[in-house]
């Protein structure tokens, strides 16, 4: 598009929490704090595209390393869609992920969009949402301190495509809670919920097994405080969907995680809730 006082650049502080107020407008339900952690992914990540210095589309588009990225914060405003802002702005965060493996997680509406650019559907989630009464944690849950965070950061890598400490040593600290499985001293599983503009989101959720897993979702209702939770679910976890319909959860939005490129290796049995929509 060559269209006079139209820019493409890195947003800065604001504007990336702009766009992640956008995606409130949208009902995507972000975090009270996201924008912030956010950006220690890759400060450099998040994409607008500007009309005479105003924000009018932007997407992250987030390397990690040299071999992986990751598109999500994908919107253009609802006053300038149908002008060609958008793809301006996917445009600009594909060549700058580059020949990396690309993932995201697409809305049903789109998936066939990312198909026809190479995207290849991986796996589906689900997203489950209730309020768990009189929530208990189990005995081994406990929450995650300065000295278990070593720990936490290599359990993370066999469930994530990539290395990604310093976005981890901020998701894991406050306002964010952090609770971890400990046994004899090593970490079994571990999740941070935080809160939304709509109750609480359990993310990543990630275990040895399902009754770990159990016992994070109960450990993360109660730091949540009775709060609605909801949490992203791959549709082959069925065991833990069937305790949260147990519970009282119920489905609602869906996505397809999709990549572009070699899928990663990952070990899909350990993973009970993804991280984020926005950043995998």
């Amino acid at each position: 598009m060559d269209q006079p006082g139209v820019q493409v650049r890195v947003l800065n502080a604001a504007g990336v929490e702009r766009l992640v107020g956008w995606a409130k407008d949208e009902s995507w339900n972000p975090g009270l704090a996201d924008a912030a952690a956010f950006r220690t992914a890759d400060p450099d990540g998040f994409l607008g595209c500007f009309l005479d210095d105003e924000l009018v589309a932007g997407i992250s588009a987030v390397a990690y390393g040299q071999d992986f990225g990751f598109i999500g914060l994908y919107i253009c405003h609802p006053d300038h869609r149908g002008k060609g802002y958008g793809k301006l702005v996917w445009d600009a965060g594909m060549a700058r992920l580059g020949d990396r493996t690309i993932g995201l997680d697409g809305v049903p509406a789109q998936q066939a969009n990312y198909a026809r650019m190479g995207f290849v559907a991986a796996y589906d989630t689900l997203r489950w949402s209730g309020r768990p009464t009189h929530p208990q944690a189990g005995g081994n849950v406990v929450a995650v301190t300065g000295d278990l965070v070593p720990q936490v950061l290599a359990y993370d890598r066999p469930f994530f495509p990539a290395e990604r400490d310093g976005f981890l040593r901020t998701w894991l600290e406050h306002p964010r809670h952090a609770r971890a499985v400990l046994r004899n001293g090593s970490v079994h599983g571990y999740a941070v919920v935080r809160e939304c503009h709509d109750g609480f989101k359990i993310g990543p959720l990630f275990a040895d097994g399902l009754e770990d897993a159990k016992a994070l979702v109960a450990a993360c209702a109660a730091a949540a405080g009775g709060g609605t939770l909801h949490i992203d679910v791959p549709v082959g976890q069925e065991a833990l969907a069937e305790h949260l319909w147990a519970l009282g959860f119920a489905e609602g939005f869906a996505t397809k995680r999709m990549y572009r490129g070699p899928a990663p290796d990952l070990v899909m049995n350990g993973i009970f809730g993804i991280t984020t929509l926005e950043l995998g």
